[in-house]
Parts: C-alpha cells; structure tokens; sequence
C-alpha cells in the first residue's frame, strides 16, 4: 500500500523519537552510568524532537556527555525535519530526487512550487549553519571565561542549536531554564534573536535576502511577527511590573529586557528568565495565546503559525466591514487558504480542550495549571508552571500525546484532510442557514 506524504511525516518523526528514546535510556546516557525509565527517556527524546522543551528530568546534570549529544542531534532533526535532513543527504550523495520525494518536501516545508525543493534546500542548509556558528561564537565568547573552555563549548554549541530550533532544553542545574541570565544583555538577546530567526520560516529569511520585492507570505509573517512582539512585551511590562517574584526587583531596563525574553520565548521556544510559576494569572493567559499562535510555516517552532493567525483576523476583519474577500497587503486572500487557516485552529482548540479535560481528571493540579502546560505542549514551547517533573505516567503519556500531535498534527491533519479534492460531478442546490 503507498502511504501519503503526510503519513510518512508522521511516521518518520515517530521513527526518530523511538530511537532518541531507546538511546537516552541506555547507562551511557546518564551521569551516574544507570539505565533510565523509558518512558522518562521516550518523553525527553519526544521533547526534543518535538522542539518542546518540556522535562521530567534536570537536563544539565541528569545526562552525560553522550545524553546530551543525543539531545543536540534529536533538537537539530526536530527542527528541520527528517525529512529535510534525509534528502540533502541525498543531494550530496548526488542521487536524484523522485516525484514522490519531491512532492513530500514541498508539502513538509511549504512549498509553493515542487521545482523549487532542490535549490531551496541547499539554502536552508546554508542559513542554517551561518545562523547556529554566529549564534554559537557569540554565546562561547560570553560563556567561555566562566566555565573555562570545554564546558564553555558545550553550553554554547548546545543553547544555540536549542535556541534557533525553538527547542527551549537549557543545561543551568535544577532545570532553572536560563533565570540565572536574566540580567545578561548578551545572552538574551543572543537567545532571543536565534528564536526568532528559526521561528519566522526559511522560506522568509531566503525572501528577504533575495532583496527583491516580497512575497504576500513574508509581509505576513514579519508583519504578524513583530506586532506580537510588541504587544506581547508592553503588556508582560505592564503586567507584571509590580510582581516582587518576577519583574519587581529588576530596574527598568532589565524589567524591558525579561519582558522582551518573555515576549519571544511563548513563541515555542521555552526558555525563561524569570519564574513562569510565580506569574500572575492574566500574564499566563496572554502566553498561553502567545503559545497557541506559535511560530512560522516552514521554520522551526510549532503553534497554529502566524499566517494561520493572520489570516483568520483578516477574514474577521473583512466580514465586520461586508467585504466579499480577504484582502491582505493589497492582495485578495484565496478562500481554500481561509478554510485552511479556520478548520486548522478549531482542529486544534479541540485537540487542546480535550487533553486540558483528560488532564485535570487524571492530575491533582489546578486547571490553570493544566491548561498551561498544555498549550506549551501543543505549541511545543516548553514553559511550565513545574508541574512536569510531578506528573503521573498517565500525565506524561497525554503531554507525550500532545507534543506529537503539536509538532506534526495541524500539517499531517492539513495534508490528510484539505489537500484540494476533484469537485464533487453533482452540484447541489443552495440553502442559507442562520450564523451568529
């Protein structure tokens, strides 16, 4: 039986997570040399694959040298795909692309023309490798005078691949996330600018190096993106300006500066610089919308993406004012892109209320508490309120569940569902119904 595209994404992720899983179970994989549960070991290797960054164990002094290389290679993989990986493999090798593995990149990276895999690819890698090496020089420089060299090394060749791949693993013991830095100019933005880049999609950065007239896509990621940066920044300002657990002790710059790390890091990243638990009740809310918009198609992070939420804010628009159309940047939106963008977010809003139920059943936390961590699984960001290393197995196996399905099932469910279908012979007749 030939699968579809989509099913054999689905299948490779799963494929790579499995053997993330098995190797970070072995005794060679820990500091103290002793096999680990698997499923402690499957739900780290789903993580990192996932790009989430949620743990249940302290990555920093848990594993060993060999662990985190694991770590290193599964955030990399996760990032940019299996696929992606597997067929510039192929390029190098010179061996030529099918049809069928031309049409599965085309749809695991959206892109528009499948003429386009080949020289796209080569830039990805390209991009890729310049952003985590200059990332990496600039962490190493910061780090290296406080840890010495070789553990210098590893911090920054680690946090940049995390970082660009939005996969929120940060190696400070007691899994404080990167809190001992809130105050580091360096690092934030260092982390933040690696974030962003691998979150607004390569087919972005590749427009915009074009220099050339962009493309409908791209205003819309870079418009989307920067507005909710600046929202997101005020309003964690000014939320929680006061909080004596949080901001409250910092002056104003470095108040700015956590907020502005806050700001980008819902964005399916994961890091945090200041105790996402001790955060006040509406700022968890705004993170958690932050959390669901997410990052870009064809990057590296997760969420329903901005131009899924662009789209549905432009067609909210033009309904308020009785325009036929979705016009955006002057171009009118096509309606199967609307219907994508609307059945992608209710799909996920479902996915998201019935994992929310089936966890407050089976967990003792609050319902605030639940709901958090899993929006941070679905949009695989990674922040948690701490209640992760606390769950249950059954907990662990639904956040497992629903970073999965975060990573690979609002495309998997895009390809399944709306690829474009022959129109039905019989036309039926139309019949207007009540809305609202």
């Amino acid at each position: 039986m030939k699968l579809k595209p989509s099913t054999l994404i689905v299948i490779s992720f799963f494929l790579v997570i499995l053997a993330g899983g098995i190797l970070l179970s072995l005794p060679i994989s820990s500091a103290s040399g002793l096999p680990t549960n698997f499923l402690d070991a499957y739900f780290t290797s789903n993580s990192a694959t996932c790009v989430t960054g949620l743990v249940v164990l302290d990555t920093g002094t848990y594993f060993s040298l060999f662990g985190l290389i694991v770590l290193i290679f599964l955030m990399q993989v996760g990032g940019l795909g299996y696929m992606t990986i597997s067929v510039f493999a192929m390029l190098i090798l010179r061996k030529k692309l099918f049809v069928s593995e031309r049409i599965m990149m085309q749809e695991a990276m959206n892109i528009y023309s499948g003429k386009e895999v080949t020289e796209i690819l080569k830039k990805i890698f390209g991009i890729v490798f310049i952003i985590e090496a200059i990332g990496f020089l600039a962490l190493f420089m910061r780090w290296a005078p406080e840890f010495g060299v070789g553990k210098g090394l590893l911090y920054a060749v680690f946090h940049a691949i995390s970082a660009f791949n939005n996969a929120g693993f940060a190696l400070p013991p007691n899994n404080a996330s990167l809190m001992p830095y809130v105050t580091d100019i360096i690092i934030n933005l260092t982390i933040t600018t690696l974030i962003i880049l691998g979150g607004i999609g390569f087919l972005v950065i590749t427009d915009v190096l074009k220099g050339r007239k962009l493309s409908l896509h791209s205003k819309i990621v870079l418009a989307t993106t920067a507005l909710l940066l600046v929202i997101g920044t005020a309003s964690i300002l000014f939320l929680e300006y006061s909080n004596p657990r949080t901001l409250g002790p910092l002056s104003f710059g470095n108040k700015l500066l956590a907020s502005y790390f806050q700001a980008v890091t819902p964005r399916t990243a994961g890091f945090n610089t200041i105790d996402t638990g001790a955060l006040f009740a509406p700022t968890l809310v705004l993170i958690m919308v932050l959390m669901f918009i997410g990052a870009s198609p064809g990057g590296t992070g997760g969420g329903v993406k901005t131009s899924t939420f662009a789209v549905m804010m432009g067609t909210i628009r033009a309904t308020l004012k009785g325009f036929k159309d979705t016009i955006m940047f002057r171009r009118r939106v096509p309606h199967e892109t609307v219907r994508r963008a609307f059945t992608i977010t209710t799909l996920s809003m479902f996915v998201i209320v019935a994992a929310v139920l089936i966890l407050d059943y089976f967990e003792h936390f609050s319902l605030i508490e639940c709901a958090f961590e899993v929006f941070s699984a679905f949009g695989t960001v990674g922040l948690s309120m701490g209640i992760t290393p606390k769950l249950s197995s059954i907990g662990k196996i639904i956040i497992i569940v629903v970073m999965f399905i975060g990573r690979v099932g609002p495309l998997a469910l895009a390809l399944t569902f709306l690829i474009q279908q022959k129109e039905p012979k019989v036309e039926y007749p139309k019949e207007y119904i009540s809305i609202g």
